[in-house]
Parts: structure tokens; sequence; C-alpha cells
């Protein structure tokens, strides 16, 4: 029997970290792992902090979380777009909730917060955000990456590939 091909959404809006996007989105390529890009559905390209463009797979409109073995959230000012959509947060809860992989880094800790799947888990993020996490009801621990079951947190780019390397551990073991 093949082994089946897992598969992850990567979501953004305006305003990504560039190295938490491209990072992760080619490690996981160089693992057999699918990765698609999902936006809100306001544009069909979003630009990076520094103005990169990214390109869309899908609207968010447009998928159904059972297709993804999990989700990663990026930094930058995108989660702050990110959670005022309905949608994606409901798509992280619902992987949350299934217990398929979330992962998030920096910023994308807003996300969490407003999926209300913090309350009881251990977490990181950027430090500026740390209190919104605690408030949520998460255990802050300042740690490079954080593990909590299928919740996988981490502070800011330079943490990237002990970030990445827990994600494809928990992707590939699911």
């Amino acid at each position: 029997m093949p082994k089946k091909t897992r598969q992850v959404a990567i979501l953004v809006e305006e305003q990504y970290q560039v190295l938490e996007v491209w990072y992760p989105f080619f490690r996981l390529q160089e693992e057999g792992i699918q990765v698609k890009i999902i936006g809100t559905g306001t544009k069909d390209i979003y630009p990076s902090k520094e103005g990169y463009p990214i390109k869309v797979d899908a609207p968010i409109q447009k998928v159904k979380v059972a297709d993804f073995d999990g989700v990663i959230i990026p930094g930058g000012w995108a989660p702050d777009f990110l959670r005022r959509n309905e949608r994606v947060v409901n798509f992280v809860k619902r992987l949350y909730v299934d217990g398929r992989v979330v992962a998030s880094i920096c910023h994308g800790g807003w996300l969490l917060v407003s999926a209300g799947i913090l309350k009881g888990n251990k977490a990181t993020s950027f430090f500026a955000i740390k209190d919104d996490l605690v408030a949520a009801g998460a255990q802050y621990l300042d740690r490079e990456v954080v593990v909590d079951k299928n919740l996988i947190t981490s502070r800011k780019p330079e943490d990237l590939p002990r970030f990445t390397q827990e994600i494809i551990k928990l992707i590939k073991k699911s």
C-alpha cells in the first residue's frame, strides 16, 4: 500500500514575514510534503513586509480541513489580518481540535488567540505578544520551539530550523 502524501497549508496575508513562509515552504517540499499557500481571498498575490510577492494556491473559501494534515501560521503583520477572517480562524481551530498539526511562529500566536486554542497549553511567540498568549490561557515559555501535543510554536526567524524540524517530525508521524 503506497504511503499517503501529507499536505500542509501555509496561511498568508499582506505583510507576511518572508523567511517564516519560504523556509518551511521549501523544507517541507524537500521532505515530500505537499504545501499549499492559502490566503483570505482578498487577492491572489500578497506582498510581504518587504514587498516580496507570494501567489496563493487557493483562498480559504475553497479549501477543506479534511484535505490537510497541518497548518503553518507565519508571523509579520499578516496574522493580524488573518485573524479577522472567520473562515481562517475556524480552519485553524478545526485542525487543532481534530488533532492535526498547528504550527505558529512569531506574531502567528495572534491567530491562536483568536481561535481560542491556547487555554491550558504551553506556547511561545515573539516576546511582544507574550501577554496576549498568557491572557488567552497559555503557559508561556521563552524557548526556541515549544511542542505541546499537536501545537508547535516558535519565537522568531532564527528559530526556523528547529521549528521546521518539529513540524516535519509531527507531520510524518500523523
